[in-house]
C-alpha cells in the first residue's frame, strides 16, 4: 500500500501530465518496493493530485501569488508501509519520483523547488478493508522478489 500525493499550484499540471504521472509515479515507487515491475501490484498504489491557489503556497517567505511565475514549486509526499526501506532504496524512490516529474513536465532535470517527502507508516498503523494491514501479509502475493521479501522479513523481525 502506497499513497503518493502531488501538491502543486493550480493549473501547473495538465490532464495529460496527470495521466502520465499516475502511471509513472506508481512505478517509480512500485519497482524499488517489490524489487521488480509487477502490474498486478499497481492496485495497492494511489496517486492524489492536490492543486492549491498561488496565494495558498509560499516559498522563501513569499506567497507564490506575489513571487511571479519564476518559482516552480511542488511537494510530493510518498507514504509507504513499513518494510525494508534502507537509505539507498529511499534514495532510489526519491530519484525515480523526481525523474518521472521532470519527464512529464518536459524538463531536462527537476526544479530545485520540487521537494519529495518519504514517509514510512509504522507497522500496525495502516488500515483498509475494515482492519489493520501488514506488509507481511502481502509477501506471499507473488509480486515481491524473493530478495525483497527476505529484506522485508528481516527489517520487521519476522
Amino acid at each position: 500500500m502506497t499513497i503518493i500525493t502531488v501538491n502543486t499550484p493550480k493549473g501547473r499540471l495538465s490532464l495529460e501530465q496527470r495521466r502520465e504521472l499516475a502511471e509513472t509515479l506508481t512505478d517509480a515507487v512500485l519497482v524499488p518496493e517489490v524489487g521488480q515491475f509487477a502490474a498486478v501490484a499497481r492496485v495497492g498504489f494511489q496517486v492524489h493530485f492536490v492543486e492549491r491557489e498561488p496565494d495558498m503556497m509560499a516559498i522563501g517567505g513569499r506567497l507564490l501569488a506575489d513571487a511571479g511565475q519564476e518559482l516552480d514549486v511542488m511537494v510530493i509526499d510518498v507514504a509507504v508501509m513499513d518494510a525494508a526501506w534502507r537509505s539507498e532504496v529511499r534514495a532510489e524512490v526519491i530519484e525515480r519520483v523526481l525523474a518521472a516529474l521532470a519527464t512529464a513536465c518536459g524538463m531536462e532535470r527537476p526544479s530545485p523547488a520540487w521537494w519529495v517527502n518519504f514517509r514510512v507508516i509504522e507497522e500496525g498503523s495502516w488500515g483498509s478493508s475494515g482492519g489493520v494491514l501488514s506488509v507481511l501479509s502481502l509477501l506471499g502475493s507473488g509480486v515481491f522478489t524473493e530478495e525483497r521479501a527476505e529484506a522485508v522479513r528481516a527489517a520487521l523481525g519476522a
